[in-house]
């Protein structure tokens, strides 16, 4: 299955992006530290910002299968860059807190957990990311 994403360049290190089958758009801006404004998210930010929906989506599908809902649990995504050898995202902490009226067994926390490292996005990170994932109850 692919999915095409279009932008277009708007100026001033603004882009607008298309997701083709929605025809939703996002904007993003290049970060105060890199020239930008940082009045959007800037690419980098979306990379966090997929890691962390993904990783709440693949587990929603897990709880789903066993009739758990996972409503009000949280992702947080610190991104960190590094500016050598190249400007890059050299960590991605990833911690994930479930609501403390949220009971879950031992079986259902381990499949949760098992899944949210499975990820498509966290996947396809290089190896050169730092990407820890962490769990908490609030």
């Amino acid at each position: 299955m692919s999915v095409e994403i279009t932008a277009v360049y708007q100026g001033q290190l603004h882009c607008q992006a298309t997701h083709g089958p929605s025809g939703q758009q996002i904007v993003t801006d290049a970060p105060t530290d890199n020239g930008g404004r940082g009045e959007a998210f800037s690419p980098s930010d979306l990379v966090a910002t997929a890691l962390g929906t993904c990783v709440m989506t693949i587990m929603g599908i897990v709880a789903a299968r066993h009739d758990v809902d996972l409503s009000g649990t949280a992702v947080k995504v610190t991104k960190e860059m590094v500016q050598a050898p190249t400007r890059r995202i050299g960590r991605l902490a990833t911690t994930v807190t479930f609501p403390a009226s949220l009971e879950l067994d031992e079986a259902m926390r381990d499949r949760l957990t098992s899944a949210a490292r499975q990820c498509p996005v966290h996947q396809s990170l290089h190896p050169d990311i730092d990407a820890p994932i962490d769990f908490s109850l609030a």
